[in-house]
């Protein structure tokens, strides 16, 4: 394998972030010399290819929502743009909500995302039992419903930006990982990899969970740290009908989604510490399951198709690092979306592409994004983490 000695950027990481920069800076300066590095063996292998694939409006700040807004648009145009198949179903998510502090905090997010033209509704507990008769719900005081959420295939994503990049022109490689940077006087040199160093003033860190290893490199803190998050699927189960929402019982971080045939179900462990296992836990998989039969008996009598297990990136606000980060010249950050990676790779590749060759995000205001924000008075974090 042969990497080039030079390019104009070297974006670590080939998931959805990596691989969606790359496509926009391309599609926006044709010919400028773009280089993706992926540790892996295929494209998408970390977080991305093992994500539940999920997008959805419903979130509790306006820059998340802007976010999905801009994304899934976006998506909906991938036929055209950057022309391959995706499809998404728009099955909408349904937010159950069984605490009366939660039901407080919903109520100000609807009205929030009613101001930017989300069209959440508002359920009380009786229409969501009758909307989900095979799931047991007496506890459910009410929930929040938006038909414009759903599901995709997040490995359509990656392989279409991948596509797309390489037809403009772009270099891509797997199985070559960042060793090391080499900056001299405050600035991005070069890439050092086993292949061979890229000289390069543009490094773009999109490497997710591994995000913060990257900024070491570099002398730069990125509070990125990897979390473990594992689901099942199913065998089918054939009283599921076809248009089952995402249903997410919020109090427990415990949801469901129809996936074939069965039905993907994951709950996440909140007393789990950092660290990079993604070894099944089976003690929380007991845990989980009945949590999840609890709430949908159904699950009793189904087999298990497909285990999987993979890493969150959460930051201290649980919103990503977006942009440039000004103690070291011609480092970017694009990482850190806190299990909302996939459904927000296209926008935030596009505002990387527009950060990196215009000087400045346009299409959305990152400010509240930005890395130097952790050295300043905290905002409020984004509630509706799963």
């Amino acid at each position: 394998m042969h990497i080039p000695a030079t390019a104009d950027v070297v974006i670590a990481g080939g998931g959805v972030m990596g691989l969606s920069t790359a496509y926009h800076l391309l599609r926006k300066h044709p010919g400028l010399r773009v280089v993706v590095l992926e540790k892996g063996p295929f494209f998408g292998c970390g977080s991305t290819s093992k994500a539940a694939g999920g997008f959805r409006h419903q979130f509790a700040t306006e820059i998340n929502i802007r976010l999905s807004l801009l994304s899934v648009a976006m998506m909906e145009r991938f036929p055209e743009d950057p022309g391959a198949p995706l499809t998404l179903h728009f099955c909408g998510y349904l937010f159950l909500l069984t605490r009366e502090e939660d039901v407080a905090e919903f109520r100000a997010q609807v009205d929030l995302q009613h101001r930017l033209g989300v069209p959440t509704e508002w359920l009380d507990g009786a229409e969501i039992r009758r909307r989900l008769p095979m799931m047991r719900l007496e506890d459910v005081i009410a929930g929040t419903f938006c038909h414009r959420d759903g599901l995709l295939s997040p490995m359509d994503l990656v392989n279409g930006y991948a596509v797309g990049a390489r037809r403009l022109g772009g270099s891509l490689f797997t199985e070559t990982p960042v060793t090391g940077v080499r900056t001299r006087g405050g600035r991005v040199e070069a890439v050092i990899t086993p292949a061979g160093e890229i000289a390069t003033p543009i490094l773009v860190n999109a490497a997710g969970a591994w995000a913060a290893q990257i900024g070491r490199m570099v002398g730069v803190d990125l509070p990125i740290l990897p979390y473990r998050r594992q689901y099942l699927i199913t065998t089918p189960i054939p009283e599921i009908p076809p248009d089952f929402p995402m249903v997410i019982d919020f109090a427990q971080s415990l949801y469901f989604h129809r996936e074939g045939e069965g039905i993907l179900t994951g709950m996440s462990n909140r007393s789990e510490p950092p660290g990079f296992n993604e070894q099944l836990d089976p003690e929380w998989e007991l845990i989980h399951m009945e949590a999840a039969i609890a709430r949908m008996p159904l699950l009793e009598h189904a087999g298990v198709r497909a285990r999987v297990v993979g890493l969150y990136e959460v930051t201290l606000d649980a919103h990503p690092i977006l942009g440039r980060v000004p103690a070291v010249e011609g480092f970017y950050v694009v990482a850190g979306f806190s299990g909302h990676g996939v459904m927000h790779g296209p926008a935030a590749g596009l505002l990387m592409a527009e950060e990196i060759l215009e000087g400045k995000a346009h299409t959305l205001e990152i400010a509240p994004l930005r890395w130097e924000r952790f050295a300043q008075v905290a905002a409020p974090p984004e509630y509706n983490v799963i």
